[in-house]
Protein backbone atom coordinates (compact mmCIF):
# COMPACT_ATOMS: atom_id res chain seq x y z
CA UNK A 1 0.00 0.00 0.00
CA UNK A 2 2.86 2.23 0.96
CA UNK A 3 4.76 1.59 -2.07
CA UNK A 4 1.61 2.20 -4.13
CA UNK A 5 0.90 5.57 -2.75
CA UNK A 6 4.42 6.66 -3.03
CA UNK A 7 4.51 5.70 -7.00
CA UNK A 8 1.42 7.92 -6.96
CA UNK A 9 2.64 10.60 -5.23
CA UNK A 10 6.07 10.57 -7.14
CA UNK A 11 4.34 10.63 -10.28
CA UNK A 12 1.95 13.00 -9.99
CA UNK A 13 4.55 15.67 -9.31
CA UNK A 14 5.99 14.66 -11.97
CA UNK A 15 2.95 14.94 -14.09
CA UNK A 16 2.50 19.05 -12.44
CA UNK A 17 5.90 19.50 -13.60
CA UNK A 18 5.59 18.52 -17.05
CA UNK A 19 2.87 20.29 -17.60
CA UNK A 20 4.07 23.27 -15.93
CA UNK A 21 7.08 22.97 -18.41
CA UNK A 22 4.71 23.84 -21.12
CA UNK A 23 3.22 26.97 -19.55
CA UNK A 24 6.18 28.46 -17.69
CA UNK A 25 9.46 26.50 -18.68
CA UNK A 26 11.36 28.51 -16.46
CA UNK A 27 9.28 27.65 -13.20
CA UNK A 28 8.91 23.91 -13.93
CA UNK A 29 12.94 23.67 -14.05
CA UNK A 30 13.00 25.96 -10.92
CA UNK A 31 10.77 23.13 -9.12
CA UNK A 32 12.85 20.06 -10.43
CA UNK A 33 16.15 21.22 -9.65
CA UNK A 34 14.73 22.31 -5.94
CA UNK A 35 13.01 18.95 -5.49
CA UNK A 36 16.49 17.27 -6.63
CA UNK A 37 18.91 19.31 -4.92
CA UNK A 38 17.06 19.62 -1.37
CA UNK A 39 17.41 16.99 1.55
CA UNK A 40 13.98 16.00 3.14
CA UNK A 41 16.29 14.51 6.10
CA UNK A 42 19.33 15.15 8.08
CA UNK A 43 18.46 18.35 9.45
CA UNK A 44 19.22 18.91 13.32
CA UNK A 45 18.22 21.07 16.38
CA UNK A 46 20.54 22.98 18.45
CA UNK A 47 18.84 21.76 21.59
CA UNK A 48 18.57 18.12 20.55
CA UNK A 49 22.17 17.14 19.43
CA UNK A 50 23.41 13.81 19.32
CA UNK A 51 25.35 13.17 22.46
CA UNK A 52 28.51 12.32 20.19
CA UNK A 53 28.66 16.00 19.07
CA UNK A 54 28.01 17.84 22.12
CA UNK A 55 31.32 16.88 23.21
CA UNK A 56 32.69 18.64 20.56
CA UNK A 57 33.87 22.20 20.34
CA UNK A 58 31.74 24.09 18.08
CA UNK A 59 32.10 26.62 15.58
CA UNK A 60 30.22 28.83 12.52
CA UNK A 61 31.68 29.81 9.09
CA UNK A 62 30.24 32.04 7.02
CA UNK A 63 30.41 31.88 2.89
CA UNK A 64 28.59 33.65 0.00
CA UNK A 65 25.38 34.24 2.56
CA UNK A 66 25.11 30.68 4.44
CA UNK A 67 27.09 29.10 6.67
CA UNK A 68 28.11 25.63 7.73
CA UNK A 69 28.55 24.29 11.30
CA UNK A 70 31.98 22.28 12.17
CA UNK A 71 32.34 20.20 15.05
CA UNK A 72 36.01 19.03 16.50
CA UNK A 73 37.48 16.57 18.52
CA UNK A 74 40.72 18.04 20.28
CA UNK A 75 43.52 16.06 19.86
CA UNK A 76 47.45 16.59 18.45
CA UNK A 77 48.31 18.46 15.56
CA UNK A 78 47.41 15.74 13.09
CA UNK A 79 43.99 16.52 11.68
CA UNK A 80 41.10 14.30 10.59
CA UNK A 81 38.37 15.86 8.20
CA UNK A 82 35.51 14.14 8.48
CA UNK A 83 32.90 14.68 5.14
CA UNK A 84 29.18 13.24 5.79
CA UNK A 85 27.21 12.52 2.81
CA UNK A 86 23.33 12.68 1.26
CA UNK A 87 20.68 13.62 3.87
CA UNK A 88 22.99 13.01 7.03
CA UNK A 89 25.17 15.28 9.27
CA UNK A 90 28.50 15.02 11.72
CA UNK A 91 26.76 12.58 13.56
CA UNK A 92 27.32 9.79 11.09
CA UNK A 93 31.07 9.51 12.05
CA UNK A 94 30.35 8.15 16.18
CA UNK A 95 31.58 4.87 15.04
CA UNK A 96 34.20 5.40 13.21
CA UNK A 97 35.31 8.10 15.77
CA UNK A 98 36.18 5.39 18.18
CA UNK A 99 38.96 4.05 16.11
CA UNK A 100 40.29 7.44 14.99
CA UNK A 101 40.55 8.85 18.13
CA UNK A 102 43.22 5.59 18.90
CA UNK A 103 45.68 8.34 17.09
CA UNK A 104 45.57 11.06 19.34
CA UNK A 105 44.53 13.26 16.28
CA UNK A 106 42.54 15.89 16.00
CA UNK A 107 39.05 15.12 14.58
CA UNK A 108 36.78 17.95 12.36
CA UNK A 109 33.51 17.19 11.14
CA UNK A 110 31.45 19.43 9.45
CA UNK A 111 27.64 19.71 8.03
CA UNK A 112 26.67 20.02 4.62
CA UNK A 113 24.36 22.57 3.00
CA UNK A 114 21.39 21.75 4.04
CA UNK A 115 22.13 19.25 6.45
CA UNK A 116 23.04 19.24 9.89
CA UNK A 117 23.23 22.95 11.31
CA UNK A 118 24.34 24.16 8.36
CA UNK A 119 22.12 26.74 6.50
CA UNK A 120 20.39 26.33 3.11
CA UNK A 121 17.65 24.06 1.48
CA UNK A 122 20.05 23.21 -1.47
CA UNK A 123 23.03 20.61 -1.33
CA UNK A 124 25.30 20.72 -4.45
CA UNK A 125 28.96 19.43 -4.48
CA UNK A 126 30.97 22.43 -5.47
CA UNK A 127 29.24 24.34 -2.44
CA UNK A 128 30.29 21.62 -0.18
CA UNK A 129 33.78 21.50 -1.56
CA UNK A 130 33.87 25.27 -0.85
CA UNK A 131 33.12 24.94 2.69
CA UNK A 132 36.25 22.14 2.78
CA UNK A 133 38.13 24.40 1.63
CA UNK A 134 37.69 26.59 4.21
CA UNK A 135 38.64 24.29 6.85
CA UNK A 136 41.76 22.65 4.83
CA UNK A 137 43.09 26.12 4.40
CA UNK A 138 42.56 26.58 8.41
CA UNK A 139 43.78 22.94 9.63
CA UNK A 140 45.73 21.88 7.42
CA UNK A 141 44.44 18.57 7.31
CA UNK A 142 46.52 15.39 6.87
CA UNK A 143 43.55 13.11 6.28
CA UNK A 144 39.90 13.91 4.41
CA UNK A 145 37.67 11.08 5.13
CA UNK A 146 34.25 11.24 2.53
CA UNK A 147 31.25 8.83 2.85
CA UNK A 148 28.19 8.63 -0.23
CA UNK A 149 27.81 11.71 -1.86
CA UNK A 150 30.63 13.27 0.96
CA UNK A 151 32.76 10.92 -0.76
CA UNK A 152 32.29 12.35 -4.41
CA UNK A 153 32.70 15.84 -2.93
CA UNK A 154 36.16 14.67 -1.24
CA UNK A 155 37.07 13.68 -4.83
CA UNK A 156 35.71 16.75 -6.49
CA UNK A 157 37.48 18.74 -4.02
CA UNK A 158 41.30 17.36 -4.26
CA UNK A 159 40.92 17.33 -8.29
CA UNK A 160 39.68 20.64 -8.27
CA UNK A 161 41.93 22.64 -5.63
CA UNK A 162 44.39 20.05 -5.24
CA UNK A 163 45.60 20.63 -1.14
CA UNK A 164 49.24 20.16 -0.74
CA UNK A 165 48.54 19.26 3.00
CA UNK A 166 45.94 16.28 2.70
CA UNK A 167 48.06 13.11 2.11
CA UNK A 168 45.59 10.01 2.58
CA UNK A 169 42.27 10.26 1.56
CA UNK A 170 39.16 7.79 2.42
CA UNK A 171 36.33 7.24 -0.14
CA UNK A 172 33.25 4.96 1.04
CA UNK A 173 30.26 4.11 -0.70
CA UNK A 174 30.94 6.85 -3.68
CA UNK A 175 28.85 7.35 -6.70
CA UNK A 176 31.05 8.20 -9.83
CA UNK A 177 28.53 9.24 -12.45
CA UNK A 178 26.54 12.11 -11.57
CA UNK A 179 24.07 11.30 -14.79
CA UNK A 180 22.98 7.96 -13.65
CA UNK A 181 21.96 9.73 -10.07
CA UNK A 182 19.97 12.93 -12.11
CA UNK A 183 18.37 10.08 -14.78
CA UNK A 184 17.41 8.49 -11.75
CA UNK A 185 15.61 10.99 -10.48
CA UNK A 186 13.94 12.09 -13.85
CA UNK A 187 12.57 8.13 -14.06
CA UNK A 188 11.24 8.07 -10.93
CA UNK A 189 9.01 11.05 -11.96
CA UNK A 190 8.65 10.23 -15.31
CA UNK A 191 10.09 13.75 -16.03
CA UNK A 192 9.75 15.02 -19.59
CA UNK A 193 12.76 15.85 -22.29
CA UNK A 194 11.84 19.49 -21.87
CA UNK A 195 12.84 19.31 -18.00
CA UNK A 196 15.35 16.32 -18.63
CA UNK A 197 17.72 19.05 -21.03
CA UNK A 198 16.21 22.24 -18.72
CA UNK A 199 18.78 20.49 -15.77
CA UNK A 200 21.19 19.93 -17.83
CA UNK A 201 21.71 23.00 -18.71
CA UNK A 202 21.30 24.46 -15.42
CA UNK A 203 24.24 22.29 -13.86
CA UNK A 204 26.62 23.91 -17.36
CA UNK A 205 24.92 26.94 -16.25
CA UNK A 206 25.34 27.42 -12.82
CA UNK A 207 28.12 25.30 -11.96
CA UNK A 208 30.16 25.08 -16.02
CA UNK A 209 29.74 21.39 -15.75
CA UNK A 210 28.85 19.33 -18.01
CA UNK A 211 27.32 16.14 -16.79
CA UNK A 212 29.21 13.49 -18.36
CA UNK A 213 32.84 15.43 -16.44
CA UNK A 214 30.96 15.57 -13.08
CA UNK A 215 32.12 12.17 -12.32
CA UNK A 216 34.19 10.46 -9.49
CA UNK A 217 35.99 8.26 -11.97
CA UNK A 218 37.00 12.06 -14.46
CA UNK A 219 37.95 13.31 -10.57
CA UNK A 220 39.73 10.24 -8.97
CA UNK A 221 42.41 10.48 -12.62
CA UNK A 222 43.29 13.91 -11.55
CA UNK A 223 44.08 13.04 -7.79
CA UNK A 224 48.25 11.93 -6.96
CA UNK A 225 46.82 11.85 -3.20
CA UNK A 226 47.17 8.12 -1.74
CA UNK A 227 43.38 6.61 -1.44
CA UNK A 228 41.37 4.11 0.14
CA UNK A 229 38.43 3.15 -1.78
CA UNK A 230 35.83 0.82 0.19
CA UNK A 231 32.06 0.01 -1.12
CA UNK A 232 29.77 -3.10 -0.16
CA UNK A 233 28.96 -5.46 -2.73
CA UNK A 234 24.99 -5.48 -1.33
CA UNK A 235 25.33 -1.42 -1.04
CA UNK A 236 21.52 -0.72 -2.62
CA UNK A 237 22.04 3.10 -2.55
CA UNK A 238 24.85 3.37 -4.93
CA UNK A 239 25.94 0.18 -6.98
CA UNK A 240 29.09 -1.74 -6.44
CA UNK A 241 30.44 -0.76 -9.99
CA UNK A 242 30.32 2.82 -9.29
CA UNK A 243 33.38 1.64 -6.92
CA UNK A 244 35.07 0.12 -9.31
CA UNK A 245 34.86 3.17 -12.14
CA UNK A 246 36.81 5.50 -9.14
CA UNK A 247 39.46 2.70 -8.77
CA UNK A 248 39.74 2.42 -12.01
CA UNK A 249 41.08 5.67 -12.61
CA UNK A 250 43.05 6.55 -9.48
CA UNK A 251 46.85 5.35 -9.64
CA UNK A 252 47.32 5.34 -6.12
CA UNK A 253 44.60 4.08 -4.33
CA UNK A 254 43.73 0.80 -2.46
CA UNK A 255 40.34 -0.43 -3.50
CA UNK A 256 38.58 -2.47 -0.57
CA UNK A 257 35.45 -4.89 -1.24
CA UNK A 258 32.94 -5.82 1.79
CA UNK A 259 29.73 -7.38 2.12
CA UNK A 260 26.82 -7.55 4.47
CA UNK A 261 27.33 -3.82 5.52
CA UNK A 262 25.64 -1.99 2.82
CA UNK A 263 25.51 1.42 2.15
CA UNK A 264 26.08 3.19 5.75
CA UNK A 265 29.88 0.63 5.53
CA UNK A 266 29.73 0.58 9.80
CA UNK A 267 32.21 -2.74 10.33
CA UNK A 268 34.74 -3.17 12.91
CA UNK A 269 37.11 -5.07 10.81
CA UNK A 270 37.09 -1.71 7.43
CA UNK A 271 37.84 0.74 10.68
CA UNK A 272 40.38 -1.60 11.82
CA UNK A 273 41.87 -1.07 7.84
CA UNK A 274 41.19 1.90 7.61
CA UNK A 275 43.00 3.23 10.86
CA UNK A 276 45.79 0.95 9.38
CA UNK A 277 45.99 2.73 5.88
CA UNK A 278 46.02 5.93 8.17
CA UNK A 279 48.35 5.16 10.63
CA UNK A 280 50.56 2.36 10.28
Amino acid sequence: MKKALYFLFTKSIGLYINLLSFIFPKKANQLAYALFSEPRDGKLLKEKLPNVLKETDQEIYQHEGEYFQTYTWKGNENVILLVHGWESNASRWENLLTYLKKSNSTIVALDAPGHGLSSGKEFNIPQYAAFIDILVQKYQPKHLIGHSLGGKTCLYYQSTYQSNSIEKMVILGSPSDFKIILNNYINLLSLNSKISKGLENYYLHHFNLQLEHFSGKVFASKIKTKGLIAHDTDDSIVLFEEAKKIASSWQDAIFIETKGLGHSLHGEELYQKIYAFLFE
